[in-house]
This record gives C-alpha cells, sequence and structure tokens, in this order.
C-alpha cells in the first residue's frame, strides 16, 4: 500500500496559476479601464463666429463699424436685423468668412444677428446674439444757404445753419470738409448763436470764378455734447458763377456794376441820408441775397407797407438796391434815403438781371461800418485773421 504524499499535480498547478492571473487581470480591468456604458462627448465644431460689436454691448454708436466673421469655417448665411426683422444692408466676401454692415443704423435700436455657420468638420453652429445702439438726448439737424447744384456768386460763404446749440463745436468742424477746385484757401468761423449755432466757411479772398465746391459734412452719429448728436449728414455741390461786383461809393451818388473786370454799369443813384444812424447806408462788404420784383417795405416810423420794384437785398438789416420814382430827382446828386440805395425804375430793372446770390456790394464812404448788428451774413466784414481765430480749431 503507497502512501499518499503532499505533492500536488503539475496539471493542478498549471490550472490554478491561469485562473489566478485571470482573477487579477479582471480585477485591474475593474479599477483602471473605463466603465462600461458611459458615452463619450462629441468633439465640438471647429468653426467659431466672432461679432464686431461683441454681443450684448450697450450705447453703440449707429456709424460705428458692425461686422461678424467666422473662422475654421463659411457663412451658410448671415444677417443683421432690425427690431421690425428688416434686415440691415450689408456685403459677405467672396469666401463667405466675413459679413460687414453697409448702411448707417438707427439710434436707440436694438440689432440682433440671424443665421447659420458650417465649419470644415462639416458641423453647423447657430449664429445669435445682437447689441443696441446709443439713445441720444436730443439730435441736432442743420440746414444749408445754398442749394445742391446751384451757380453762386463771388462772395458767397457756405453757411450750416443748426437748430440749436452745438456745445462740441471742434468736433463738428473737424467732421465738415470742404474740398475745392481750384483749391482755394479759406476757413470756419462760428458766428454768435442765432437760433441755434452757426458754421459759416468764406475763403480768405473772393472765389475765383468757375470754382467747384463741394461740402462733405459727416454729422450722422456724432456726439455734439451735452447728450446731443448728429440728426443727419450734409452734402454740398455747388459751382462760382462769373465774377461781378458792385461798386458803391456814397460820396459820389453813382454806383458800377464790374463783371469780369469791365464796368457794365456806371449809374446815379442816392444812398442813405446819414442823418441817424438808421438812415446809414453801412460801409462794407455786403453780399446779394435776395431779389424781389415787388417787395413791400417798412421802416417805422417813416413808411409801413411801401411798394418798391426790382429790389435786391444786400443785408438783413434793410439795406436793399431797388427802384425808387421818388429820388430821381435827387439820384446822382444827393443822399436822401433810409439806408437803401435808389435807382430808376430802368436802371434797377437792368441791374436786377444781372444780380445773383453771392454777389459783393462794396460800400464805402459813410460813417458807421457792416457788422454783426446788421444782420445774419456780415462774413466780408472781418478781417481774414480775426475770422481764422473763429474757428473751433484756431
Amino acid at each position: 500500500m503507497h502512501e499518499l504524499g503532499s505533492r500536488t499535480s503539475p496539471k493542478r498547478v498549471a490550472y490554478v496559476a491561469a485562473a489566478l492571473i485571470a482573477l487579477v487581470a479582471l480585477l485591474a480591468g475593474c479599477t483602471v479601464g473605463p466603465q462600461s456604458g458611459t458615452p463619450v462627448a462629441p468633439p465640438e465644431p471647429v468653426v467659431q463666429v466672432t461679432q464686431n460689436p461683441e454681443s450684448g454691448s450697450q450705447d453703440v454708436n449707429p456709424v460705428s463699424p458692425v461686422s461678424a466673421t467666422a473662422t475654421e469655417g463659411t457663412f451658410t448665411d448671415i444677417a443683421l436685423v432690425n427690431a421690425e426683422g428688416r434686415a440691415v444692408q450689408g456685403v459677405l466676401s467672396p469666401d463667405r468668412t466675413t459679413f460687414t454692415v453697409g448702411e448707417a443704423l438707427g439710434y436707440g435700436a436694438t440689432y440682433t444677428w440671424q443665421g447659420t455657420a458650417v465649419g470644415t468638420d462639416g458641423k453647423t453652429v447657430t449664429v445669435d446674439g445682437g447689441f443696441t445702439t446709443v439713445q441720444p438726448e436730443q439730435t441736432i439737424s442743420a440746414n444749408l444757404n445754398i442749394g445742391d447744384g446751384r451757380e453762386v456768386g463771388i462772395a458767397a460763404p457756405i453757411i450750416v445753419q443748426f437748430h440749436d446749440t452745438v456745445e462740441d463745436k471742434a468736433a463738428v468742424e473737424k467732421a465738415m470738409t470742404v474740398t475745392t477746385t481750384p483749391p482755394t484757401p479759406g476757413s470756419w468761423a462760428w458766428l454768435p448763436d442765432d437760433n441755434g449755432s452757426r458754421a459759416h466757411w468764406r475763403p480768405q479772398n473772393y472765389w475765383a470764378p468757375g470754382t467747384t465746391v463741394n461740402l462733405d459734412a459727416r454729422l450722422y452719429g456724432l456726439d455734439f455734447g451735452d447728450g446731443a448728436y448728429g440728426a443727419e449728414d450734409l452734402s454740398l455741390d455747388f459751382t462760382i458763377g462769373r465774377s461781378q461786383t458792385v461798386i458803391a461809393n456814397a460820396p459820389s451818388h453813382r454806383m458800377q456794376v464790374v463783371r469780369d473786370g469791365q464796368t457794365i454799369m456806371d449809374i446815379p443813384v442816392s444812398y442813405g441820408e446819414g442823418n441817424e444812424p438808421r438812415n446809414v447806408t453801412r460801409s462794407g462788404i455786403h453780399m446779394v441775397t435776395e431779389k424781389h420784383e415787388d417787395f413791400l417795405m417798412s421802416n417805422p416810423p417813416f413808411y409801413e407797407n411801401v411798394r418798391e420794384r426790382w429790389a435786391v437785398r444786400i443785408s438783413n438789416n434793410g439795406e436793399f438796391i431797388h427802384a425808387n420814382p421818388e429820388t430821381l430827382g435827387v439820384q446822382g446828386s444827393s443822399n436822401v434815403t433810409n439806408g437803401c440805395i435808389n435807382l430808376s425804375l430802368g436802371d434797377a430793372q437792368q441791374y436786377f438781371g444781372t444780380a445773383m446770390y453771392g454777389d459783393p456790394v462794396e460800400v464805402t464812404g459813410t460813417s458807421i461800418e457792416l457788422s454783426a448788428a446788421d444782420g445774419d451774413i456780415y462774413d466780408w466784414a472781418v478781417d481774414w485773421p480775426t475770422w481764422q481765430s473763429m474757428s473751433a480749431l484756431a
């Protein structure tokens, strides 16, 4: 009888070892590897959309650059719309990566981006977000004294009449550009407020005949100061006509009309009597501003609503060149008027036909100089250095 020993058979050893290895592997898998059933997040779309201004921006200036740009992709469609859903004009670049707004926006308005962009990975994202524009406390508009395309005389200034006070005159002046052909030295000047601020641009000397003039005033979206902004842009193109100047020397009792260097009229007239300030024809360079075949004139207490013929206004203080048959007997020999320049009916009608807005009328030989007290256009009564000093950028 054989005695049973303690030795284990080789097969059993191999089996146990294999089981141990499997158990270790299983335990290792439970503690190190991913858990069964956990979802893996897909990669984010690669396309990125940036907006200028950033989404959520407030008080954006309505003329600031506005755009949207796609990187690592292109726009499928893209638009900026206002609160009413109207799409703002804009241009999408040929490679469809940049959309640039092409018009000024409104004040106090909300704008929203709409559209989609697709990335180089084929994945699509939605374009959204938006911004609001600044809401001014008030907007200020302005008028111009010259009509677009008009021909004017050699002394005509450009006048920008604002409808309220402009606080930041320097900013406004920088935004108003005058371009002339041929180049013409000139300057802006701010005259005292008259129902609002007023800026005048005049050349240093009379315009050269045939000069073309352009005004480009970028006022919309401009901060005028004190909570006010410009209501609109202004633009103007006009031409300087022939050279015509009236030479009016009061002591001579005559008046000459000089066109392009030639005297085309030399006529007897009567100037202001000069017995008191109100009856003095002002000395200085006046300017033709209006023409009326018939005009009712008043100068209380002397007369009221008197019909005069062929009246050419040369200042806002009531000075005209006009016909006056009642002074016909003294025209050429005595000054008896209340300040106007009186002509015969025939001479007045002839001169009326030659006169143009902006023609200078050079009056000399009287006791009072033309000044700011005489109306809104006394630009040529101001010497050039003083005029330049009246610029907000001086």
